[in-house]
């Protein structure tokens, strides 16, 4: 597919974060956990046993030495993290539901994920990169933006296989109409598109998911996209046409990092499969989502995002002995 030239097999761009989330049996109790979508994504990727690098930056101060101190212990290369004193790093605070469904209230005004400034990206780690992974909380305001939409840029001159997970959180946008238009800009420029079924709607403006799936393929030049619908697996479309792969019955205690798990378990597998997304077809692709499936339900078992994602063995020994 992309030969061995490469340094690196993912490269994701984005938000390096602080999680502090809820422990279980006390009240008004949080633990902290390294997390950030992008971060959780290469977390389960280096579980595939996957070389990565994360591009972001985090405040020279105590929280900053805790994530880098956290990813790397996960494989996770941190060459791309730059450190600021000029602003703090970025904490969020999750809230849980009885199911285990989680909200966000973020401490991020002027914190540091969003100062990435394109001039200070090494773009060397882009150029040797097999897939390039981003998604939207980077773009929710410049300079980030203008970073992330370079990096995208560069990989794509460079061959680079690029994926794109809108992961949108409303409340981080100045206005809904912004957030709309910034992620359609990126969606010509994307192979692989993940979503939920929530941001199928929220960017499509469609009730209809069907319907939504089929106006993304025929308005974007995506290779894959895939539908995420938690529990109930996911919906996997290609040029061939879509498939409902069903997902794992578990027991949930935490949503934290799944779609993230999901995406994921995905780029390792077809890195494993050794094909670019438009040579993929429907019955890979299927086997794909379901070790994608299998990986984001296995995330909701645990806390935390980074803390929670599986290995590949652990996820192929979940796969192989599911029901019993």
């Amino acid at each position: 597919m992309m030969g061995d030239h490469y340094l690196y097999d993912v490269v994701a761009l984005g938000e390096l974060i602080v999680d502090f989330t809820p422990v279980e049996g006390i009240s008004h109790a949080f633990q902290q956990n390294a997390g950030g979508a992008p971060a959780n994504v290469l977390a389960a990727v280096a579980g595939f046993h996957k070389r990565t690098c994360l591009i972001s930056m985090v405040g020279a101060d105590e929280f900053g030495d805790f994530l880098y101190r956290e990813i790397e212990n996960r494989g996770v290369g941190t060459l791309g993290i730059g450190r600021t004193e000029r602003f703090n790093t970025t904490l969020a605070f999750v809230h849980l539901d009885e199911q285990g469904e989680r909200s966000f209230t973020f401490y991020r005004k002027s914190g540091a994920d969003l100062m990435l400034n394109a001039s200070e990206i090494d773009y060397h780690i882009i150029k040797n990169a097999r897939i390039f992974h981003f998604g939207s909380i980077s773009m929710t305001d410049e300079p980030a933006r203008s970073a992330t939409r370079q990096a995208i840029q560069t990989a794509r001159e460079h061959g680079s296989i690029v994926t794109f997970d809108p992961n949108v959180r409303p409340r981080l946008w100045t206005s809904i109409r912004e957030a709309k238009q910034v992620i359609a800009d990126v969606l010509n420029m994307v192979d692989v598109l993940k979503l939920s079924a929530e941001e199928l709607m929220f960017i499509t403006e469609r009730d209809d998911m069907n319907v939504g799936l089929q106006d993304l393929m025929s308005r974007y030049p995506c290779s894959i996209i895939l539908l995420t619908l938690g529990s109930n697996g996911c919906i996997c479309c290609s040029r061939e046409g879509s498939q409902w792969v069903p997902g794992y019955s578990v027991r949930t205690v935490d949503t934290t990092g799944a779609g993230d798990g999901f995406v994921g378990a995905f780029l390792g597998a077809l890195l494993d499969l050794d094909k670019r997304p438009e040579n993929v077809t429907m019955d890979e692709l299927v086997q794909l989502a379901r070790v994608a499936n299998a990986c984001g339900a296995l995330v909701t078992t645990k806390h935390g995002g980074i803390p929670s994602m599986p290995s590949r063995e652990q996820v192929e020994d979940f796969m192989e002995n599911y029901g019993e």
